[in-house]
């Protein structure tokens, strides 16, 4: 249930995730907060059948940053926000995935504090878990994976250094999800290589997550950036011996599931 406010005359901010695309995936809380906004500022990348829901007065404003899009910088969405729920608008900014998962989320938050405007996050089902799980590979097995790690492959270019420490990360999990990382794939499985992850190492890309057009393609480190060249953004990478179960575990892509090659595999991953 969304929150009510004390005063009636102040707005405030529903930082919420819409999830990885599939409207299915969309949370109760969510939904309910779309219903009752006032202005619906999203992501481009949020389904239009989420938006849908929107109450059919409600402005819905599109403030996505992509490439030749210099509209909406992030301060300029800060100030929006802010200016929006100042006037006593209940505005929901609608985020893919999950908002505090490379979603910016923190950010918007702080600016929002730092007005004096009223927020609350209401938490989505984040890509890092949906995709995989549509692609058919589970993050973690007793037998494969114990360890999960979740990194950006795309850092705020204005930051001093790199964050992401690839050598350190490269066999301190089992399992790694890198979001955002498409564009790099080849420098990224490179620097794994170099800091001793092996070259065999099985990788999964899947393009477009949950959607009905989702597409998966498996591969190796050595060579899994030759596999994507014409994989398109948002794409999410998914590393570690887990992916070798996406044969016998997919569910999701009808064309996969009943091959003599997959019931063979099948047999095989079962005795695990």
């Amino acid at each position: 249930m969304i929150h009510q406010n004390n005063s009636l005359n102040r707005g405030r901010v529903l930082l919420t995730g819409a999830g990885p695309g599939d409207p299915g995936l969309l949370t109760v809380k969510a939904r309910e907060a779309i219903m009752l906004a006032d202005v619906i500022l999203h992501d481009g990348l949020v389904n239009d059948s989420i938006l849908a829901f929107a109450d059919p007065d409600a402005e819905i404003i599109d403030v996505s940053k992509r490439a030749g899009n210099p509209l909406f910088t992030q301060s300029k969405i800060n100030e929006i926000m802010i200016q929006l729920a100042q006037e006593g608008n209940q505005v929901v900014r609608l985020k893919c995935g999950d908002p505090f998962v490379f979603g910016r989320g923190a950010e918007e938050a702080l600016a929002l504090t730092e007005a004096g405007v009223d927020w609350e996050v209401i938490p989505g089902v984040s890509a890092g878990l949906a995709v995989p799980a549509y692609a058919g590979v589970p993050l973690t097995h007793r037998k494969l994976s114990s360890s999960v790690a979740f990194v950006t492959g795309q850092e705020d270019p204005n930051k001093p250094e790199a964050k992401v420490d690839w050598a350190k990360l490269a066999n301190a999990v089992d399992t790694i999800v890198i979001f955002m990382g498409l564009g790099q794939i080849r420098q990224i499985a490179n620097s794994l290589i170099e800091a001793g992850r092996h070259p065999n190492t099985p990788v999964a890309v899947v393009e477009s997550g949950t959607y009905a057009h989702q597409r998966t393609v498996t591969g190796t480190l050595d060579n899994i950036a030759e596999a994507v060249i014409d994989f398109q953004s948002p794409s999410l990478i998914i590393i570690g011996e887990v992916v070798d179960l996406r044969s016998a575990l997919n569910w999701f892509d009808p064309t996969l599931r009943f091959t003599t090659e997959t019931q063979s595999h099948r047999a095989k991953i079962c005795s695990l």
